[in-house]
């Protein structure tokens, strides 16, 4: 059935045919919820874009939906400042949420939960105005983040301060610019406002997000008092989690690039929905498409209060919990598989994870790496059984041809992520008493595959792009000695990356990890053909 073109923003979503169009609408009033939100706000989000809109802004829509809240959430974003210019406003703040269901039905939103969207920007006065103002309010419970592993991240590969993070110290809390000074700056404010408790989240897909949080914030804020601008009872109130907690998580949900053609896939014509390329590079659109399995499971730490979240599907517990279960899926159960499929995907040139799920080559490594090599360490978190959950991921997730995820987009900042997606289940081996660490094959293949992937020459010879990752730089300059197709120019280069115990967790050479990663990648150097030819010889090995 046609209907009419429909507009997303705050006018156009009062148009009956957005429901006749089989599209779920709003049940609250939005503008009371704004008003409200704006008087006694209870949740800033920073990282504006698809993981909050597709997933965190509509665990707020339920309670909203339901009668359970009257607040919004308060997006912003410290890095992308195109995101709101571009995304938010000319929308009225609103996204449409597009699930993908693996037999290529799709179930569709109005996301309307978020308040309003922010520039975090201290030279917008008026834009971080309102992030003060909202944090000068004790009503505000609870500051979350979705700005991915390197959002936390303060130093270089050489453990040096990044040179923004230096500046950010040396100017002090009025001018910050890093996210973890903008938040310093903010809790500072809180502070000489009220001094209220506040619970400050990461949901971010990192091992001991809360913990990584709680130091880079403490970081900055040492640095300050260092310099005179900050007060030792500054830095007791943070470091208390009684005043200020830093709760630990666990998330999931796989919410890919957007389609091109996402009007046509849900069947309804709606206005300006065409992705966009942001100047800090990011491809985002008005919409989210994601699929449907989603998990987030939440320290339950929050001194000033907290929204229903277990109303809306969160699971809220304790600590211990979130740590076994954020290892299990970290470390086991899906984003070493995705790790691994990324690098391969990429030299094998894949462009859909589901399609590389066909690869019969690429499944068995899938399978090694998660239940041969991953299962046998992981620990049972007792909310979620590990098996069921990597089984729904190799044989429901990882499938769904409706999803357009990209091994290219998953293999963006591995460097940040091998320490915990392989580094951990390798330190499991290392120090076990029952198993030795050159029982490991898969994984130490997927690492290999990596600094292939690095020289950035494909499996056929031809030129690759490499996707974007903070050491991409100093990474690829100490391999640039590295001739493809001839093994011999290979001089032990990898030994001083595979030393770091930044990017794997430990030392692989002084684990005698370092001779198998070594040799599986010189292997794969010899000629064209030679990526598929390992990676064959070692997934069918008895």
């Amino acid at each position: 059935m046609e209907y009419p073109r429909l507009v997303l923003n705050l006018d156009g979503i009062n148009n009956e045919n957005w429901k006749k169009a089989g599209i779920k609408m709003p049940a609250f009033d939005i503008e009371l919820m704004r008003k409200e939100t704006e008087e006694n706000p209870i949740w800033i989000h920073f990282g504006a874009g698809n993981i909050f809109r597709g997933f965190i802004a509509l665990l707020q829509q339920r309670l909203l939906d339901e009668g359970l809240a009257t607040k919004g959430i308060i997006a912003a974003d410290t890095f992308d400042f195109d995101l709101i210019d571009k995304i938010y406003k000319p929308f009225g703040n609103l996204a449409l949420y597009v699930g993908l269901k693996a037999d290529r039905t799709t179930s569709c939103e109005v996301v309307a939960s978020i308040a309003d969207g922010i520039k975090a920007d201290y030279r917008d006065e008026a834009e971080f105005g309102k992030l003060v103002k909202a944090v000068d309010n004790p009503s505000l419970q609870m500051i979350s983040f979705t700005i991915t592993e390197k959002g936390y991240s303060l130093r270089n590969i050489d453990g040096e301060y990044l040179p923004v993070v230096i500046k950010d110290i040396e100017n002090g809390p009025e001018s910050p610019v890093h996210a973890m000074s903008v938040t310093a700056s903010l809790l500072l404010k809180r502070f000489n406002a009220c001094k209220a408790p506040i619970a400050v989240c990461s949901m971010d897909n990192c091992s001991h997000n809360g913990e990584k949080l709680r130091n880079s914030v403490l970081d900055i804020i040492d640095g300050w008092y260092k310099n005179g601008f900050v007060s030792k009872e500054f830095i007791d109130y943070v470091s208390d989690e009684n005043t200020v907690s830093f709760p630990w998580s666990m998330i999931d949900k796989i919410t890919p690039r957007p389609v091109d053609n996402i009007e046509s896939i849900i069947g309804v014509n709606i206005a300006c929905m065409k992705p966009i390329v942001t100047n800090k590079n990011t491809y985002i659109a008005p919409f989210v498409n994601a699929e449907i399995p989603q998990y987030l499971v939440m320290e339950d730490r929050f001194p000033n209060g907290r929204p229903a979240l277990e109303k809306a599907g969160v699971y809220l517990t304790d600590r211990d919990t979130v740590n076994k279960t954020e290892k299990m899926k970290v470390t086991t159960c899906l984003n070493p598989l995705h790790t691994a499929m990324a690098v391969f995907g990429c030299l094998l040139g894949y462009n859909h994870i589901a399609r590389e799920m066909k690869d019969e080559d690429i499944r068995k490594l899938v399978m090694k790496i998660g239940y041969d090599e991953g299962l046998p360490v992981v620990v049972n978190p007792g909310i979620i059984d590990p098996k069921a959950f990597i089984d729904e991921v190799v044989n429901e997730r990882l499938t769904n041809m409706f999803l357009p995820d990209m091994p290219q987009r998953i293999a963006t900042d591995t460097s940040m992520k091998i320490p915990i997606r392989f580094g951990e289940t390798i330190k499991s081996y290392y120090y076990s008493e029952d198993r030795n660490v050159n029982d490991l094959t898969y994984i130490p293949l997927a690492i290999a595959a990596w600094f292939r992937y690095l020289l950035g020459i494909d499996d056929n010879g031809n030129e690759m792009e490499v996707s974007s990752d903070p050491q991409l730089d100093d990474l690829q300059d100490k391999l640039k000695s590295i001739e493809f197709k001839n093994p011999d120019s290979y001089k032990g280069q990898l030994k001083e990356i595979l030393s770091n115990e930044n990017i794997f967790a430990l030392d692989l050479v002084k684990a005698d990890l370092s001779d198998k990663i070594e040799n599986m990648f010189t292997e794969m150097i010899v000629s064209e053909g030679a990526v598929r030819k390992t990676l064959h010889k070692y997934v069918n090995m008895q």
